[in-house]
């Protein structure tokens, strides 16, 4: 196993900034889950809102990872796509149990010899004018979306993290947090840059779960990097959702940021999957995997009884929220933390170029080029998902990131909240993805549904390679309309037509060379 890759963070050995640079390095040094990192933060791209977050012992501050490492033209598993089911015509997406979907790691797929970076498609910079989200787009939701693009732009300061994702902002929260208490005398800065909006990247257009792994792939996870590891990498997943559920209650946040704590149902629609499941379960138990005692296994007459659909499936701990307003909250603790530590947000500030200082008189290390301005600090913090490959050379940071398209949808339930429910809800290897929103958004007691996946239905090229967040793809709208539909009848209509319909995104790592 190799030593889990440095955050990516700029750093000199003769840093005039000791403290900040000590803190920096606090990820690198404590982190408890090597095999974590070392192959992506498992499943990134459906836990925790897509994005590695929030400790209290360190600064989870690199570029966001997950699991479906897959060319345009090749997928490395055996799938059967849009199969049908007896009683329902369900499109389902069926791989081979030795090799799912959601452990398509980064060293099974870099054996393909994917092209990286993709020749024809280079990463560029957030378009200006994205798909409209609920989450962002919502009246009101987005109190932060334009604060610092105009007027005085801040020129130099300690730390400057580039993405107001949760991934940028947790860093700040966790880095004012640590020079509040060990950061000495002397004031310090941290800068947040943003393309775009606040948090209009990968965060606030995601399908807003948050929860664990509880323990899908885990026999072959222990079967490729080891028992300890696997656990380990469960372990720190289970950690980093309970910190985040942490912070929203203890700051009395709960109603805020819409937190539902309902926990999710998989559904099992094939054999395969649901022996697939078993096996995995076992294999988590007798590796000593915890909190496995409160995993409800539903058969199919009692699903149907009880939920309306007529597939098996098992019932795990999970909550949902309104992610744009749990990184909101983030941000203003980390504003209002100390005195001594002014953390400032520019948007509308995209960061062009990061080039160490050739100034011999500058106090700093780095440059930092931007429409507005230039900007001096000592380190640099790359909370870019999946534009990050657009500032990292890959050749020269060992930094590969394949930017992931994906298409959410919200919906109108036809049924009141009693018989659609307030769990979330997964299904075809975790290809879909939904959850009924807070009764206080529906009409006349009916829920809306924010539903997302279906990314089988943009084959050949599986939307790999993608940062253009502007365009819909039609075929995977088609296919998330009929889902629920199909699933659920008499739940939901074939007529609906979505309230909202956006583009997500995800950042999806190959192995390091």
């Amino acid at each position: 196993m190799q030593r889990p890759p440095n955050p990516d963070v700029h750093t000199r050995s003769t840093s005039p900034v000791n403290s900040v640079s000590a803190h920096l390095r606090t990820f690198y040094n404590t982190t408890s889950s090597p095999a974590a990192f070392d192959r992506g933060a498992f499943n990134i791209n459906r836990y925790i809102l897509s994005v590695a977050i929030l400790s209290s012992n360190c600064i989870v501050a690199f570029v966001a990872r997950a699991t479906f490492d897959v060319a345009d033209d090749h997928v490395p598993w055996e799938t059967n796509v849009c199969s049908q089911m007896a009683l329902a015509v369900v499109p389902v997406l069926q791989f081979d149990t030795a090799q799912s979907v959601l452990e398509s790691f980064g060293r099974d797929s870099d054996t393909l010899g994917l092209p990286f970076p993709h020749p024809a498609r280079p990463v560029t910079l957030p378009v200006a004018s994205p798909t409209k989200s609920f989450w962002l787009d919502s009246p009101g939701a987005n109190p932060l979306a334009k604060v610092g693009s105009e007027g005085e732009l801040t020129t130099d300061a300690d730390v400057c993290i580039i993405g107001s994702g949760i991934t940028g902002v947790s860093a700040s929260y966790h880095l004012a947090r640590l020079l509040e208490r060990n950061g000495g005398e002397a004031n310090r800065t941290v800068t947040i840059l943003e393309a775009r909006d606040f948090c209009s990247g990968a965060t606030g257009r995601n399908g807003g779960h948050l929860r664990p792994n509880p323990f899908s792939g885990f026999a072959r996870r222990a079967a490729l990097y080891g028992v300890e590891d696997a656990v380990k990498s469960y372990d720190l997943e289970e950690y980093t959702t309970q910190e985040l559920l942490r912070i929203i209650r203890d700051n009395g946040a709960s109603e805020e940021v819409d937190l539902v704590s309902e926990g999710r149902v998989t559904l099992l629609m094939t054999p395969e999957e649901e022996e697939s499941a078993r096996v995995d379960f076992e294999a988590a138990k007798a590796a000593g995997l915890g909190r496995l005692d409160s995993v409800k296994w539903i058969d199919r007459e009692t699903m149907n009884e009880t939920r309306g659909t007529s597939f098996p499936g098992v019932w795990t701990p999970g909550s949902n929220l309104w992610p744009l307003k749990a990184v909101t909250l983030l941000f203003k603790l980390a504003a209002n933390t100390s005195e001594k530590v002014d953390v400032t947000l520019h948007t509308h500030t995209p960061v062009t170029s990061v080039e160490p200082s050739t100034d011999s008189k500058s106090k700093r290390r780095y440059i930092l080029g931007t429409p507005r301005g230039a900007i001096n600090c000592d380190y640099v913090v790359h909370a870019t998902n999946g534009y990050a490959n657009y500032l990292l050379d890959p050749a020269k940071s060992k930094v590969r990131v394949v930017p992931t398209r994906g298409q959410v949808i919200v919906v109108p339930a036809i049924a009141e909240t009693e018989a659609v429910g307030k769990t979330g809800w997964a299904a075809n290897e975790g290809s879909k993805y939904w959850f009924p929103r807070p009764i206080k958004d529906s009409d006349e007691g009916r829920p809306l549904v924010v539903l997302g996946g279906a990314k089988e239905a943009g084959a050949p090229g599986f939307e790999y390679y993608e940062t253009d967040d502007g365009v819909l793809n039609r075929k995977i709208g088609s296919a998330l309309r009929s889902f629920l539909p199909k699933i659920f009848p008499g739940l939901y209509d074939e007529t609906s037509q979505p309230t909202w319909e956006w583009v997500r995104f995800s950042a999806l790592s190959l192995d390091r060379e």
